[in-house]
């Protein structure tokens, strides 16, 4: 195994968000609080000490042993929920969608990244406990995101009814993907492990919740994750109070509307908030709660509310009230001793926009720590990267530009357009200075023929470039080949593969590789090279 770090800005992949965020850029500081250093930790663990309660660490326990009451747990994970009571215990926590067998390859970066972060806390801060939490969306109602992984090429899909959230889902019908799945898989040691996995996961399992539960506390018990669902009556109405104040108050929208008009003069904004950031769900459905005249509506059905009633509701039946993506993080914030959120661009992105929510509320905003991505190649893959004179930063290059450079370099015609265009401008800015001490038909005619010159230029370059990638065709070739193999459809493959096809080639020892190699306070981008 070797491993490769770089920047992520190298890559091409990441957001001008995230990488003024990376780098502390001045715009960017007034939407985060403490940033992931250990400066920062040790700020966020004093500030989270002083406002989180005793009484909520022991419903928290009191959920997750009850969440736990029918599945295995390990000794480690075991002792992580027991050290929950106890004021000097934090979490670090990511989420992720119920995606059906994990979905893509970076469910595993999130969630090992978030071990990892425990670990190093552990040993920078030996009088605390850092527990790694996952949080598993299970609220969420976008069944289309979900229902399907990437397995050799192949969409492998469940078809079934949408509707509501989508931890309550029924796993009727992955009975027949578990056959389509399995007939893809092959005889071997690997492939047992994976079939048994799926089959325990959904075949045995009433619900999506719990299915995910399962597969995710089978792939990381070791570690010691503890899985939390947030569906949850005992952990809802910890959150009643701000929720009943988003009822009366529309605290949320007035909050993160006020960030967003400074944060869009330099960032595109991720999500708009509405007037009341709620769902009220049911067994079948999550719809948005409106205000219409005087009236609390749930939308696309009869269900309405005086102000007296929902407010009683809320008492009576705190399940019934899902936050949405502005009021989810929140929510997560009251009821875990939570210092840090670990997660993709698109979250570390909106997550920026709820900062003054935060403040409004009195909750301490957490650290935000973008999660490790991860290029894996193989050493054959590496070896013909090397024949063809591609650097790993190179290989992230946009694919006409990666062509371009490696026939330029490859080309017995050495001529330098760049330092042509160079000197083109060079002779014309003296040619603008003449033109000045005359009139302005002149200096119009000089600009013009300045661009037509460059432009001529530059489709001479054009032409050569084509001509010399005709006549490199097996090397252009090669690369095209190559460089798709790694990166399928030109994207990270983090976001198109699912676990298990590294899993039946390498087994367990693949997790362990990851584990190993990622470091999630280096702020990196992760290449790791297996044999």
């Amino acid at each position: 195994m070797k491993v490769t770090q770089i920047p992520f800005k190298k890559t091409g992949f990441f957001s001008a968000t995230m990488l003024d965020y990376l780098e502390k850029k001045e715009a960017i500081q007034p939407f985060y609080n403490n940033f992931p250093d250990i400066t920062g930790f040790h700020n966020q663990i004093e500030e989270k000490q002083k406002s989180f309660r005793l009484q909520s660490r022991l419903v928290l326990v009191d959920a997750l042993k009850n969440q736990y009451i029918d599945f295995k747990v390990s000794e480690k994970t075991n002792e992580y929920i027991e050290s929950l009571k106890h004021k000097n215990t934090f979490t670090v926590t990511t989420g992720h969608q119920l995606n059906l067998f994990t979905g893509p390859l970076y469910f595993l970066y999130k969630i090992l990244s978030t071990i990892n972060l425990c670990e190093e806390l552990t040993a920078k801060f030996p009088e605390q406990n850092f527990v790694p939490i996952y949080w598993m969306a299970t609220e969420d109602h976008d069944f289309e995101e979900i229902n399907y992984f990437n397995f050799d090429g192949k969409k492998v899909m469940w078809n079934r009814e949408d509707g509501g959230a989508v931890g309550r889902f029924s796993t009727d019908g992955l009975e027949d993907v578990f056959d389509v799945f399995s007939n893809h898989l092959g005889n071997s040691k690997n492939a047992t492990f994976l079939k048994q996995l799926f089959s325990d996961g959904y075949l045995k399992h009433n619900n999506l919740a719990d299915a995910t539960r399962y597969i995710a506390n089978e792939l990381f018990t070791d570690y010691g994750l503890v899985i939390l669902d947030g569906d949850d009556a005992s952990l809802k109405q910890l959150f009643n109070p701000i929720v009943k104040d988003e009822l009366e108050n529309e605290t949320s929208f007035k909050a993160v509307s006020k960030t967003i008009t400074y944060l869009e003069t330099a960032y595109k904004i991720q999500v708009n908030p509405r007037e009341i950031n709620l769902f009220y769900l049911g067994d079948d459905f999550r719809e948005r709660i409106l205000f219409e005249d005087g009236v609390y509506k749930v939308n696309n059905t009869n269900i309405t509310f005086t102000k007296a009633e929902i407010l009683k509701e809320v008492d009576n039946n705190p399940k019934s009230f899902s936050p949405n993506v502005i009021m989810r993080p929140l929510y997560q914030e009251v009821i875990l001793p939570n210092l840090c959120y670990l997660g993709g661009g698109g979250e570390m992105a909106y997550w920026l926009e709820l900062k003054d929510y935060f403040e409004k509320v009195a909750i301490p905003f957490p650290i935000l720590l973008l999660r490790n991505s991860v290029q894996v190649v193989s050493k054959k893959q590496v070896n013909k990267l090397e024949k063809l004179n591609i650097s790993l930063e190179e290989l992230f290059l946009d694919q006409y530009d990666l062509l371009s450079k490696k026939v330029t370099e490859n080309s017995d015609i050495k001529v330098n357009f760049d330092e042509k265009i160079q000197f083109l401008e060079k002779q014309f800015l003296e040619l603008k200075a003449v033109a000045k001490k005359t009139d302005v038909s002149f200096v119009n005619a000089v600009n013009a023929q300045e661009r037509k010159q460059i432009k001529g230029l530059e489709n001479l370059q054009k032409r050569l470039l084509k001509a010399e990638k005709r006549r490199q065709n097996d090397l252009v070739d090669r690369i095209t080949q190559l460089q798709n193999e790694i990166l399928p459809n030109q994207s990270l493959e983090e976001r198109q593969r699912n676990f298990s096809e590294y899993y039946l080639a390498y087994g367990f020892s693949f997790i362990k590789a990851l584990k190993g190699a990622l470091k999630p306070l280096q702020l990196e981008f992760t290449v790791l090279e297996l044999e």
